[in-house]
């Protein structure tokens, strides 16, 4: 029924002792509206709103949200409507008139991002979300765990395929959305519900500034219950720019509690899409045939804009990031200069003893670390030779000019390698290969007769170790 802004502000002044209603300002009437609202000024200059129900329903929910108020006036940072009065209607049910709350609607369109009002508006939910369950099964709200909750959203859906008026893609999209068990895994914590910018409002120290904004105060409590937080970001997800999505969720994640859940945002925008079938229902209820073919009318609309582009029609995709912890950063390869046997700067220790230059690999078993050159497969090398470089600070081959800078090299021993080491050494060369040793006195033979050249002695480092070849 439609009450006149007369009558609501007699039932102010009914229900508030010293209440002299002065002017009246009534919001028009629209068929889906559950309460008839109107604002009265008092000769005092005070403001107040006064609430009627139009049915049963909304007044059930109405009395519940009151108990519930009282309970979270004080425990959040920001004002909620409390009741001064109460007055029967004769239709049944009770209309409530609560002091005028100060403020301005949010348009979450024109929501800027950075410090400021996006990021109140993030602390704000947390502090929402993190108020103990509890109170709201004080209050008598509803309760739903994240299995009950998917159900409920399922049967909707099954609901509205019924009607015939959803899209066949949609459907489908939807089911698959909400058969994903792994997207709706969150923990039930207490949500306004119905979180618009008409229910946000804000106050500005300076009005040409979004940066001073605050939030002052939430209204429009009816559909509170302990359910999914992402139903409370999914008018912000579909409105708002991303970049102020992300400074709100930012905002968000620094004061809650539990850190946000990584499917926050996909979960929301779905309930952003899933909101136009309980509309649907509603006015299919009513028997609103005008309403019930807008919104067949939207519901085409977003099937067009879901399938336009492959990276829309994948219910997962968000084009925001989810607050996660950072990965550690990578770390480069631990590299040992043995001439100085030092850890380069910012690396951890190296627990390991510099091997020793005359043993072959595979004789001694503590020489775990060795990169095998060409591709680590021994006897590849276009030489013939099979190369192990151990681990140093030097790719071989990279510097031939510098002496210190040499990779250490332990082939299988060669027979030109063997007779140089005798030549500049002095000292009969040591090879753990009969056949090698053979070719060594083979060829020393020969020198000694004078059939091959003498080879210089100056290719040997000053640590008696011969560069490796390249």
């Amino acid at each position: 029924m439609d009450r006149s802004p007369a009558f609501l502000a007699a039932l102010a002044s009914a229900a508030v002792p010293g209440l002299d209603p002065v002017s009246v300002e009534a919001l028009p009437s629209t068929p889906d509206q559950s309460f008839d609202v109107a604002f009265v000024q008092d000769a005092e200059h005070r403001r107040w709103v006064v609430r009627a129900p139009r049915t049963d329903v909304a007044g059930a929910e109405m009395d519940r949200t009151v108990a519930l108020l009282a309970l979270l006036g004080r425990r959040l940072p920001f004002a909620v409507p409390s009741p001064k009065g109460f007055v029967a209607l004769a239709e049944g049910g009770r209309a409530a008139v609560y002091p005028y709350l100060p403020g301005h609607n949010l348009d979450f369109a024109e929501l800027p991002a950075g410090p400021g009002l996006a990021a109140e508006l993030g602390r704000s939910l947390a502090a929402l979300h993190n108020t103990d369950p509890a109170v709201y099964e004080e209050a008598g709200m509803p309760a739903y765990d994240a299995d009950t909750y998917r159900s409920r959203r399922l049967a909707e859906l099954d609901r509205a395929a019924e009607s015939g008026r959803v899209p066949t893609s949609l459907l489908a999209r939807w089911e698959a959305a909400l058969e994903d068990v792994s997207l709706w895994r969150f923990a039930p914590t207490p949500t306004h519900g119905d979180l618009t910018g008409d229910q946000v409002l804000a106050v500005f120290t300076d009005d040409h500034d979004a940066s001073t904004g605050k939030v002052r105060a939430l209204t429009g409590w009816e559909d509170a219950k302990v359910a999914d937080p992402a139903d409370d970001f999914a008018a912000l997800v579909a409105d708002a720019p991303a970049a102020a999505v992300e400074t709100v969720l930012e905002a968000y994640a620094h004061v809650r509690v539990e850190r946000p859940d990584p499917n926050l945002l996909v979960r929301a925008r779905l309930v952003g899409e899933l909101g136009l079938l309980g509309t649907l229902m509603t006015a299919l209820t009513r028997q609103d045939t005008g309403a019930v073919e807008v919104l067949t009318t939207q519901l085409r609309r977003l099937d067009d804009a879901v399938h336009a582009d492959e990276d829309e029609d994948d219910y997962r995709r968000t084009s925001l990031s989810p607050v996660l912890p950072r990965p550690p950063a990578p770390r480069a390869p631990e590299v040992v200069d043995e001439d100085e046997d030092e850890d380069l700067p910012g690396l951890p220790e190296r627990e390991e003893t510099a091997p020793s230059d005359d043993v072959a690999p595979g004789v001694d078993d503590e020489r775990d670390e060795i990169a095998l050159l060409d591709d680590g497969v021994p006897g590849e090398d276009e030489d013939g030779r099979d190369e192990i470089a151990l681990l140093d600070d030097v790719v071989p081959g990279e510097d031939e000019d510098e002496d210190e800078e040499w990779t250490r090299s332990v082939p299988q021993p060669r027979t030109d390698d063997l007779v140089d080491d005798w030549l500049t050494s002095g000292r009969e060369p040591a090879s753990h290969d009969p056949v090698a040793a053979a070719e060594a006195d083979a060829l020393a033979a020969e020198l000694e007769a004078g059939a091959t050249e003498d080879l210089p002695s100056d290719d040997v480092s000053e640590d008696g170790q011969r560069p490796a070849r390249g």
